[in-house]
């Protein structure tokens, strides 16, 4: 099931997406024989409440979507999506995850994940614009595979991990390289306002299978700059999901990026950075196209 947020006259709600037509979430529920009594608006109240039973739900859900035309909100190109989960409590990525983009950078192999933070302020959605030129010369691209929590999640194994993990989106984790190379601390480069994009959906797990196998190519105004696949990661979904959950609770609606693969504009000969007006894509086979344009500076 690909589920999503869009914008509604009463705020910003839940929502499935089937077959380019966007249906309100909490009317299907309505009507669902295993719903939970009560409100459920959000993508991440849904998740709180059913996170620990998704395949069933959204199996029953697809469904219902097919008879009951009354949840039927409008053609996807007549809705405004924003991010799948709006409202995340955590934003956590992972740097240096890909064998190739360890050695384009010359560093040595981690011998556990590399994590920063990101903030909501930082995430935007695939309506929108990527921020960050007033700020930043330098920005940079990065096509990642974006996890969603969705159960809470403590001191899980690593065998157990996928369990807790609602499902996967399209990231562009856009850097300011000059505001990274500053210090010897990440944030400012990586959590400037409005500079990283995910969605349009987030795609269960159950719809699309083993989180190892997925082909990533990210193009920028078309030329592809990076291309590689899910099993080329140095930590397995798994294993980060059950190392992060055994220092952090992990919460429904928690967003994971699990790094980007080689080919990143600042170590290209040249660099290649992003211009306003430039398109980028993300792309990742069984998850979705992520496609949005640089921003002109903020006057």
């Amino acid at each position: 099931m690909q589920i999503i947020s869009y914008e509604h006259e009463s705020g910003i709600r839940g929502g499935v997406l089937i077959d380019d037509s966007v249906h309100d979430l909490e009317l299907l529920l309505q009507a669902s024989s295993g719903a939970v009594k009560g409100s459920t608006t959000s993508v991440r109240e849904f998740l709180e409440l059913y996170g620990d039973r998704i395949a069933s739900i959204s199996a029953e859900l697809s469904a219902l979507a097919a008879q009951d035309p009354a949840a039927r909100v409008g053609a996807r190109s007549e809705v405004r999506l924003t991010t799948p989960v709006p409202d995340p409590a955590k934003v956590l990525c992972i740097g240096l995850n890909y064998k190739d983009h360890v050695a384009e950078t010359g560093r040595a192999f981690p011998e556990y994940p590399d994590v920063f933070a990101k903030f909501a302020s930082t995430m935007v959605g695939p309506e929108d614009e990527i921020g960050g030129t007033r700020v930043s010369d330098n920005l940079d691209f990065e096509g990642e595979v974006a996890v969603v929590i969705g159960r809470r999640a403590s001191e899980v194994s690593e065998d157990e991990a996928l369990d807790y993990v609602a499902g996967l989106a399209p990231l562009n984790d856009v850097t300011a390289r000059d505001l990274q190379y500053r210090g010897t601390q990440w944030l400012a480069g990586k959590a400037v306002d409005g500079s990283t994009p995910w969605g349009p959906a987030l795609v269960t797990l159950d719809e699309v299978g083993d989180p190892q196998t997925l082909d990533l190519a990210t193009r920028v105004n078309g030329i592809e700059v990076q291309r590689s696949n899910t099993r080329h990661q140095i930590f397995s979904v798994a294993r980060i999901v059950s190392y992060l959950s055994s220092f952090l609770t992990l919460e429904p609606g928690d967003v994971i990026a699990t790094g980007t693969p080689q080919g990143i504009g600042a170590k290209r000969n040249p660099p290649v950075w992003l211009e306003p007006g430039d398109t980028v894509e993300i792309e990742i086979n069984k998850v979705g196209l992520l496609r949005n344009l640089v921003g002109k500076p903020e006057l």
